[in-house]
């Protein structure tokens, strides 16, 4: 699993519910960072991204998974922004789930446990 989110409280957050079901997870503060986690780690097999992060954001790490690397991954947008045009962006990219902060960590947890059982 990849978190990718610029708020480290956050990707604490993300590690240690995801830790705690038995994930092993990656970190990675802008979308740069996961763009070269993901392209090194071939096994990363959920990614959690936010939409607002420097040097690339959430949407063109959707992009980049989907198109670049053509990989079917859940991914899950976890962002403070909720606004309906980004929602729509990201799910017309193929992200799977888009979530706002603060959201249910159980249920998110739920989900993601969900979309790897597709």
């Amino acid at each position: 699993m990849l978190i990718c989110d610029d708020d480290t409280m956050t990707v604490r957050a993300l590690e240690f519910l995801f830790k705690r079901d038995g994930f092993e997870v990656l970190k990675a503060n802008t979308g740069r960072e996961a763009q070269k986690i993901l392209v090194e780690n071939d096994d990363v097999n959920v990614l959690i991204t936010d939409v607002h992060m420097p040097a690339m954001n959430g949407l063109e790490l959707i992009t980049f998974v989907r198109q670049t690397l053509q990989r079917n991954i859940p991914i899950v947008v976890v962002s403070r922004v909720n606004v309906e045009d980004n929602i729509l962006d990201a799910l017309e990219l193929e992200a799977d789930e888009y979530m706002t902060k603060p959201c249910d960590l159980e249920y998110l947890s739920y989900r993601v446990n969900q979309l790897l059982r597709k």
